[in-house]
């Protein structure tokens, strides 16, 4: 290794709900610096999400799509012996949850018709019903990995 490992920096925690997860998935929805603008697509969604499902606490759906759309498997490209492979490795949790967060918000902006937070509710309850958009990138990954598991004694 050539530089010493990037620190660990502390996110706040959202303000409204307190949470941690919130506040990261606010950093990532972030466009140009507008936070209170992520901010309040964020809430919107949580409260549309509500509204939809008649759950009292939205956040429950919200870390049940978490969960459901964070990866086990990814794969690394290794170059031996002047060819690349595409290697299966097991995927850390600090980047499980950056994984799920990017893939929902990709999936969520990719959608058309509706405004930012009605297609983010939609993605969110999709996840945590194990479908839609981010939930089938997932899929892809785990068949991808399970595809080159042959070359799994490439890991180091």
């Amino acid at each position: 290794m050539r530089r010493k490992r990037a620190k660990k920096r502390n996110i706040l925690p959202d303000p409204k709900f307190n949470n941690p997860i919130l506040g990261r998935f606010v950093n990532c929805l972030m466009k140009d610096g507008k936070r209170s603008l992520a901010q309040d697509i964020l809430y919107k969604s949580l409260d549309y999400v509500k509204e939809k499902t008649k759950v009292q606490n939205p956040l429950e759906i919200f870390s049940k799509a978490i969960k459901n759309i964070s990866p086990n498997l990814e794969l690394k490209a290794r170059r031996v012996g002047g060819a690349n492979y595409q290697v299966p490795i097991q995927v850390r949790g600090d980047r499980k949850i950056a994984l799920a967060m990017r893939w929902i918000i990709n999936a969520a902006r990719s959608r058309k018709g509706k405004s930012m937070h009605e297609n983010l509710a939609l993605e969110v309850m999709d996840a945590a019903n194990e479908q839609g958009a981010a939930f089938k990138k997932k899929q892809d990954t785990h068949r991808m990995a399970e595809a080159n598991k042959a070359f799994a004694h490439f890991a180091y």
